[in-house]
């Protein structure tokens, strides 16, 4: 029976992604065809093909990896720590984005020329976060003391983005609140290949720890006397998990909600703990749901212009608080 609900979930996943995708590509203030997507001649180009490469088709690949990246860090931090409450910035990655960013623009000690920017800056500070707790990692026996340790270090970095921001200029506060927003359309078309390598890499990576993903269900303790590693598989959770949400923060800035809110969903609409299924369906859900957040808010753009990060926070809390009372329950 739960095979033929996996099936049918899948099935109409598979269906809402390319219509999804579709609905994204075609939405937006100025209207395109299908030709505009797929030029005859590469070195003549419309105004309209130009579009179609240089904005739109950058913006729906970066919903698809953000939203499908986001959801399987997630997913993999809930299974670490067992506790449906984890997200992919739990540890702090988002924070060391965010701090690396804020010293480029309100300080002016930039990290990279104009050409890498905010991307290599936001880059570069994930990466730093994710390597520091990985070292901790290996020293700390008990997964909640690691916990503890990312919401420090992420308390440490907003007190210390909040002192930048009381000496900032108006132009660079207002530079840094833009980032902070989020956005999907900060990705040129040349960049895609080496963001998708290093997706696809963070996929790869997921899958081999399949069965010893579905081993920390019972907790690390036990899975400890069945053989697992422990902290091979905490370190390596916690790679992967850097990889995904330090790519896509740097790119994109910070998206609240998708890592702690679809992992929870997926698990409901599947209502299995095999990590095959669970790794599919948050690749699946997390790329349909921002690619609808973000279709909806070109649809808007005439009207209001809305950050990706509020549209997600504004869905993804209730759903939070839904999920706490569940709990309670």
């Amino acid at each position: 029976m739960n095979n033929k609900r996996i099936i049918i979930v899948l099935t109409i996943l598979a269906i809402l992604l390319p219509v999804s995708i579709l609905c994204h590509l075609f939405c937006g203030q100025i209207p395109l065809d299908f030709s505009d997507y797929f030029p005859s001649d590469s070195s003549n180009l419309t105004t309209e093909q130009l579009l179609a490469r240089e904005f739109r088709i950058p913006r729906m690949v970066m919903a698809l990896i953000a939203g499908g990246g986001l959801s399987l860090a997630g997913m993999l931090m809930q299974t670490l720590f067992r506790n449906p409450l984890a997200g992919p910035y739990v540890l702090g990655i988002n924070s060391g984005a965010s701090l690396l960013v804020a010293i480029s623009l309100m300080t002016g000690v930039s990290f990279f020329g104009t050409e890498f920017g905010l991307i290599g800056s936001g880059l570069i500070g994930a990466m730093l976060s994710g390597l520091l707790m990985m070292a901790l990692a290996q020293r700390l026996k008990s997964q909640i003391s690691l916990l503890l340790v990312g919401l420090m270090f992420g308390s440490f970095t907003t007190a210390l983005v909040s002192i930048m921001e009381s000496f900032a200029k108006a132009e660079q506060l207002k530079a840094y609140t833009m980032w902070s927003m989020g956005s999907l359309q900060q990705v040129e078309f040349l960049q895609l290949p080496i963001i998708l390598i290093v997706f696809f890499i963070g996929i790869v990576l997921s899958v081999l720890l399949v069965k010893p993903l579905n081993m920390l269900v019972i907790g690390e303790h036990s899975a400890g006397l069945l053989g697992l590693k422990v902290l091979q598989t905490r370190f390596l959770i916690m790679a992967i998990t850097a990889i995904f949400a330090g790519v896509i923060t740097a790119f994109c800035g910070p998206i609240a909600f998708v890592g702690l809110a679809i992992p929870n969903l997926t698990r409901i609409l599947f209502k299995t703990q095999n990590h095959t299924w669970l790794i599919i369906g948050n690749l699946l859900i997390g790329a349909i749901f921002l690619l609808l957040c973000d279709s909806l808010i070109q649809i808007m753009e005439g009207q209001i212009s809305l950050p990706i990060n509020a549209l997600t926070s504004l869905l993804g809390a209730p759903f939070v608080v839904f999920l706490l009372m569940r709990k309670i329950k």
